[in-house]
């Protein structure tokens, strides 16, 4: 969505790699880079240091860095978000106040670390206005010594989350779970969000505690880390995605919503464990590629996850009458 020459959008990649880059090195120079691996680790090598990040993990690598990545665990797969002409950042925690969510301290970034050697024949790739190009150059260049400032590559533990939620009933919106934001100038809509749903403790009474059916103005496009993702019972697996675009009505699948209104103790706490999800979330309507159109692995019926939902309203007999007001 959006445009890398107009400064403003984003774009949503999935990656797959099986080789550590041996002489060569990645620079996006169309923007900032947030990586979220879902199997193998990856050791990224920076202009500022090195970054180990594991699954469970995500790294955020600034736009104009040179990084190169290694697979210390063999081969890795993971989802990337690419954001246009702004920064990640904190989102304003408004009335939680100082402490919650995910907190500045946990933030993590490299030691300053160089290499000054002669690599005949390395190569720079990079990324400019959405195409690829190369050079050569006959040293690292990780020769960096020392660095200052801020500016910088930072990794952050998605473990390290505080999530809040409801204590008494209502299902929170998902912005609650919001890691990092790339705004935009209205507030409170967002460029886009990296949301994630961590093992929690839910204690909602009278409340439909999996997200409820809805559509919006935003799109979202799910990921899977580990585990099962509480909206999907079947289907969707760790490594896999979704993508609900905007005012396109969704919820969780008809395995999910009739285990969860037949559970005779709704109103009890319960823990939601052995589970990561996370959602790129935005204001604006992406564009789907034409490889992911054309890709073996899409699911084409997807759909069908919702087939068999029932009514289950019941009719009040003793309701509103014609004089009077019906309530919601």
């Amino acid at each position: 969505a959006g445009s890398s020459f107009l400064r403003h959008g984003y774009a949503i990649h999935m990656y797959a790699a099986n080789k550590s880059m041996d002489g060569c090195a990645f620079c996006n120079a169309d923007g900032d880079f947030l990586i979220v691996p879902q199997q193998g680790k990856l050791l990224i090598t920076t202009e500022c240091g090195k970054l180990l990040v594991p699954p469970g993990e995500i790294v955020v690598i600034p736009q104009g860095f040179r990084f190169a990545v290694d697979l210390p665990d063999g081969p890795s797969r993971g989802y990337v978000s690419e954001i246009f002409g702004t920064h990640f950042q904190l989102p304003d925690l408004g009335p939680i106040g100082a402490n919650g969510l995910a907190s500045a301290r946990d933030f993590l970034s490299p030691t300053a670390w160089f290499e000054q050697v002669h690599r005949p024949g390395y190569t720079i790739v990079q990324k400019y206005g959405g195409e690829l190009f190369t050079a050569t150059q006959d040293f690292s260049p990780f020769n960096v010594v020392a660095w200052h400032g801020n500016y910088v590559p930072y990794k952050y533990d998605l473990s390290k989350f505080c999530p809040f939620n409801t204590v008494l009933f209502d299902h929170a919106d998902p912005s609650v779970n919001t890691v990092l934001t790339a705004p935009t100038d209205k507030p409170g809509v967002a460029l886009l969000d990296f949301v994630i749903f961590p093992p929690r403790w839910l204690v909602a009474e009278n409340t439909f505690r999996p997200p409820y059916y809805h559509r919006n103005c935003m799109s979202e496009f799910m990921g899977l880390i580990y585990g099962i993702y509480e909206a999907k019972a079947d289907g969707f697996l760790p490594g896999g995605a979704s993508l609900h675009s905007c005012m396109t009505p969704h919820g969780p699948d008809t395995k999910t919503y009739e285990a969860t209104i037949s559970r005779p103790d709704a109103n009890e706490p319960s823990r939601l464990s052995g589970t990561l999800a996370f959602m790129f979330e935005s204001a604006l309507i992406p564009r789907v590629c034409q490889w992911a159109l054309d890709s073996p692995s899409r699911d084409l019926d997807y759909y069908q996850c919702w087939i068999g939902l029932k009514s289950h309203f019941s009719h009040d007999n003793g309701g509103a009458t014609s004089e009077e007001p019906c309530r919601k």
